[in-house]
């Protein structure tokens, strides 16, 4: 696919370390195609989630990342989700791989500084829910949501 959804989750944001996150993206070769500093309330939060909702830890995602704003991005590159998976590394920050997002500016596995979608199909519906369609333009101007 060619767009992926990324946030830029509170702990993150919080320590200043958004612009350093976004220089590594465009670094990375990824186009910011909409972004926006945005704070979720639980409602919002819980239906973002919503697939996590029998887990354990969903009631912990769901205060963190109601914490505080996040940015959010929808970002363009042939192979997106895969590349910026890449990017980012490992949930775990132990487990990233030197010089990943994660490795670099995460706190723990909870508080792992960015999101990003993890297939093509969850990219469009998670960038669609943060972002209306007149948002989501590609180079062209067509509509990408």
């Amino acid at each position: 696919g060619k767009i992926t959804f990324s946030m830029i989750k509170p702990d993150a944001v919080a320590n200043g370390h958004t612009g350093a996150i976004l220089k590594m993206i465009n670094d990375a070769g990824f186009r910011i195609v909409a972004m926006k500093q945005a704070r979720m309330g639980a409602i919002q939060a819980a239906k973002f989630y919503e697939i996590h909702k029998e887990r354990s830890f969903f009631q912990e995602l769901i205060d963190f990342m109601t914490s505080g704003p996040f940015v959010a991005l929808v970002l363009e590159k042939d192979n997106a989700v895969e590349d910026f998976r890449k990017l980012i590394g490992a949930t775990d920050p132990q487990k990233a791989a030197p010089g990943t997002i994660r490795n670099l500016f995460a706190k723990n596995i909870d508080a792992n500084a960015v999101h990003g979608s993890d297939s093509d199909a969850n990219a469009i519906r998670e960038a669609s829910f943060h972002f209306a369609g007149l948002e989501m333009f590609d180079k062209d101007g067509n509509c990408m949501g």
